[in-house]
């Protein structure tokens, strides 16, 4: 079949095909990794970021393609996990920016090629410092492509086929761009990653559809205080019984004040997040009224989509527990509901990324109000750090994401909640937070300590302790699958068999004369013998060094380390 346009059907099953397409290959993208690390993780954001995406157009019953290119956006942009998947985001929102330029269901060929031009250049603009031979160059060179082949090009097949060529084109030269992919001896990851999405939509345009067994939604495995495993729920009151989202157009979306939505919510429940952008704003809250919800919501816009799903039943399916009477007011032993009084907004609230029991309770002892659970194994998406922010409830707030994958999905979040004054530290590891914290000052303003803060991990040494997955060679240094590796500054410091062995390395490079303390964090597997070893060879290398060793409990990553 030859497509002289692109409808909204038609898109809506392009990119469907495309994510089920990478869900399937995933691991094939995570196995690209630059690191020889475990945590490997590109296609498995990118690919729980498409399906969030798949998941709000799956709901649409429009067929226009302007409304599927807005609401796939918006899924995109909540559902964003890591780096890739803000870059990957942005790519889809720059496509909906140019087709939302028509007023028809379809686009022709020459509005498509001009939305996959807007697709580099949002995604372009998303990233501060933009880098070559990663999937920026991908996507930008592709649609110059299919931009100077236009002539020539008389169907969508035609586009996409051609895009895709200079797509794998492209990848095949991102080592020769970026010196570490072709020292580790791979190509960019997330550039394979998206080549699978443009594989799965022409796929779709040819024909060949994905079976549907392949797409359900992949689980983020969150671990906040709302998202306890059902399992071990035991008996419980749910509160709020029912969980409601839904998505509205706005009337006068200009001049929508979020409040007048926000205040009444926190009223009726909690687990509230509420987000706008431009004409839509979307609705996350756990509530007894969910009818008086959506009155509300209605007042401003229409309702373009709605789920309702009542926690109580779920509960009672799972667990046995019958919560069918939780709320019945004519039992007597029925007992009155409390009115939670919301607490006034703070002043300050810090939020932290970590992963490991011991790791969240040291950042919490410093000051951190709420922890998002993730790290180096698992990037949490967009709508977990907006969640954060409204449940903090504070007029500034400071993130510290505690991996250099993580940082623009935080800045994302930050420009997407309003009404809220967040600064974004770049912190890389949960060392560099933790010690970022000590210099916290909740007397000055936020300015002054982002400055303080930011000061504080630039002028850190640190470092991390993991174990290889693939043999390989970086920075001079040979590694073989199995062993050891001593990281710092994004380069291979050292590989051995012996784990002690590393964590000397790693030290030798890191603590001389001038340090004054040492913060270990160390994970599942190391003893307090070895961390007494450690503690000994710091004070061999400088007697005047002070160590603070934190059982982080963390997996994967066996140390992690801030020197002063």
């Amino acid at each position: 079949m030859s497509n002289k346009k692109v409808s909204g059907e038609l898109f809506k099953k392009m990119v469907t095909n495309g994510a089920i397409h990478l869900k399937n290959n995933h691991k094939e993208v995570d196995h690209l990794n630059v690191f020889p690390v475990p945590d490997g993780d590109t296609g498995t954001n990118m690919q729980m970021t498409m399906m969030a995406g798949i998941k709000e157009v799956t709901a649409l019953n429009s067929n226009s393609i302007v409304d599927v290119s807005k609401i796939l956006s918006r899924g995109l942009l909540m559902g964003a996990c890591g780096n890739s998947g803000v870059i990957l985001s942005q790519f889809f929102r720059g496509v909906y920016s140019e087709i939302s330029k028509i007023n028809n269901g379809s686009v022709t060929i020459k509005e498509f090629i001009q939305a996959l031009v807007g697709g580099y250049q949002m995604a372009y603009r998303a990233v501060m410092d933009p880098v070559e031979g990663t999937i920026l160059t991908v996507v930008r060179e592709s649609a110059e492509r299919v931009l100077q082949e236009q002539k020539n090009l008389t169907t969508i097949e035609d586009v996409l086929k051609v895009y895709l060529n200079q797509a794998k084109a492209t990848l095949t030269k991102t080592p020769e761009l970026l010196p570490v992919l072709k020292e580790a001896g791979v190509v960019d990851s997330g550039g394979a990653g998206f080549i699978k999405i443009i594989e799965g939509m022409l796929m779709a345009l040819e024909g060949q559809i994905l079976s549907e067994e392949a797409m359900s939604i992949p689980q983020q495995n969150v671990k906040h205080e709302e998202y306890i495993g059902a399992n071990a729920l035991g008996e419980i009151d749910i509160k709020f019984g029912y969980c409601t989202e839904f998505i509205v157009s706005l009337f006068n979306w200009e001049n929508f004040d979020i409040n007048s939505v926000r205040g009444p919510l926190e009223q009726m429940g909690d687990s509230l997040v509420v987000v706008t952008d431009e004409d839509l704003l979307k609705v996350h809250v756990h509530t007894n009224e969910p009818g008086v919800a959506l009155t509300l919501a209605q007042k401003f816009g229409e309702l373009k989509t709605v789920k309702i799903e009542n926690m109580r039943s779920q509960h009672s399916n799972i667990t046995g527990q019958d919560h069918s009477h939780d709320h019945d007011h004519d039992r007597v032993e029925a007992k009155p509901q409390t009115v939670e009084v919301k607490k006034p907004r703070a002043k300050y609230g810090l939020i932290a990324v970590a992963q490991g029991d011991g790791t969240k309770e040291a950042l919490k002892e410093l000051g951190v109000d709420y922890i998002v659970d993730g790290g180096q194994t698992m990037n949490p998406p967009t709508e977990d750090f907006i969640k954060a922010i409204e449940k903090v409830n504070a007029e500034n707030i400071i993130i510290l994401p505690n991996n250099s994958n993580i940082i623009l999905t935080a800045e994302q979040a930050a420009k997407l909640s309003e009404g809220y004054n967040v600064s974004v530290l770049k912190t890389k590891t949960v060392a560099q937070g933790y010690a970022s914290l000590i210099q916290f000052d909740p007397t000055v303003a936020l300015e002054d300590n982002v400055e303080t803060m930011q000061s504080v991990v630039d002028n850190l040494k640190s470092g991390e302790v993991t174990y290889a997955v693939r043999d390989t060679e970086m920075h001079g240094v040979k590694v073989s699958a199995g062993d050891y590796i001593g990281i710092s500054k994004s380069k291979i410091i050292i590989s051995t068999k012996d784990r002690i062995e590393t964590i000397k390395g790693l030290l030798d490079k890191l603590v001389d004369k001038d340090a004054e303390i040492v913060t270990i964090f160390y994970g599942n597997g190391v003893s307090d013998e070895e961390i007494e070893l450690v503690s000994e060879y710091i004070a061999e290398l400088n007697e005047d060094c002070e160590v603070e060793a934190i059982s982080g409990k963390q997996d994967i990553y066996s140390y992690i380390l801030a020197v002063e």
